[in-house]
């Protein structure tokens, strides 16, 4: 069994209130659970215009696994309303 994580670091383009920061973030969320993922807004709650959107999920295979974070990536990195700072991913398997 493999367990995979991805931390998004994402500045927000013309967003000047937290309210408009939800509307951003609640899609991107709701389309990254598509891919079978479990995902959050993890950090920078009180900055509106920062946000860490958190990325989790369990397979039995590490290729599945790979492809799906693969899939998450991009998706997060082709929205033209983020600007993607960085992303960090970390992969546990059985020798973990």
């Amino acid at each position: 069994m493999f367990v995979g994580a991805l931390e998004f670091d994402i500045l927000l383009g013309d967003v000047h209130s937290l309210k408009q920061k939800r509307s951003v973030i609640r899609p991107v969320l709701s389309e990254l659970q598509k891919f079978g993922v479990s995902a959050v807004e993890g950090g920078e709650h009180d900055l509106h215009r920062r946000t860490l959107l958190g990325v989790a999920m369990v397979s039995a295979g590490m290729d599945h696994l790979t492809q799906v974070l693969d899939k998450c990536e991009r998706h997060v990195a082709g929205r033209p309303e983020l600007q993607l700072l960085a992303v960090r991913r970390r992969v546990f398997g059985p020798e973990d």
